[in-house]
């Protein structure tokens, strides 16, 4: 069964936006876990546009299934991410000017640094480690090598192709996903996915990738939620998942 974990930053975002202590995100999180899902995404950036440090206690003491601390690798958020000892720690790239994650890691550059100090790190805090990776064949190679536990696929790239109708595009962004996830299952890596997913595309990309395991879904849900209720979708999103 796939593991629904629900990113939760949107609802900092809009706390953030007016500085009146709400919406609450550990409150988003208690309500998507009541409604089935099986954990909680959170992205500390290091400008704290959203999620901010007092969120992170209560985030661990609220959320009982499992915790994905998403972050880019700087000693500060390798510090903060083995003091809280989440379930899981994504790394992903991150650049102050972007608006979102705009692609997967590259791994060539990070291999050294990764395999001698980051990943060990975490993995003494206990700590399960995801890299965030474009369906890059080398990347998911390196991945293995630097003692990763798994990659999260960035669907970014499809989503945009199939919200634009460009349904040949999708298609082989699909058949390159599907092939990075059977090499990183031939590596012993677990597969997660995300980025863009939603009701309308999610379908199509489980019936086509294989070896899924998780699927993080932040804004598209958060979105739907402003017209369905958090609790509803939360349930339409599994309703996908376990269809």
């Amino acid at each position: 069964m796939i593991r629904l974990l629900v990113n939760i930053d949107h609802v900092a975002t809009l706390r953030n936006a007016r500085g009146e202590g709400y919406p609450v995100p550990t409150e988003a999180a208690r309500v998507c876990e009541g409604a089935g899902a099986d954990g909680i995404v959170f992205h500390l950036r290091g400008d704290r546009r959203h999620i901010r440090d007092e969120d992170l206690p209560e985030l661990k003491s609220v959320v009982k299934g499992r915790l994905d601390f998403e972050m880019a690798a700087t000693d500060e958020m390798i510090g903060l991410c083995c003091e809280l000892k989440p379930d899981l720690a994504t790394l992903v790239p991150e650049g102050r000017e972007e608006l979102t994650t705009e692609g997967g890691l590259n791994m060539r550059p990070l291999v050294k640094d990764y395999h001698s100090r980051i990943v060990p790190a975490l993995k003494v805090a206990g700590i399960e480690v995801s890299l965030f990776l474009d369906p890059v064949e080398e990347d998911i190679r390196l991945s293995a090598e630097v003692g990763a536990d798994a990659v999260e696929l960035h669907t970014g790239r499809y989503a945009n192709l199939f919200r634009v109708g460009d349904r040949d595009g999708a298609s082989t962004e699909l058949n390159r996903l599907a092939d990075a996830a059977d090499l990183a299952h031939s590596l012993g890596l677990k597969v997660h996915a995300g980025h863009g997913l939603n009701t309308e595309n999610l379908g199509e990309f489980l019936d086509r990738v294989p070896y899924l395991q998780e699927v993080s879904i932040g804004h598209a849900l958060i979105s739907d939620a402003l017209f369905y209720g958090l609790e509803e979708t939360v349930r339409r999103y599994l309703a996908v998942l376990r269809g």
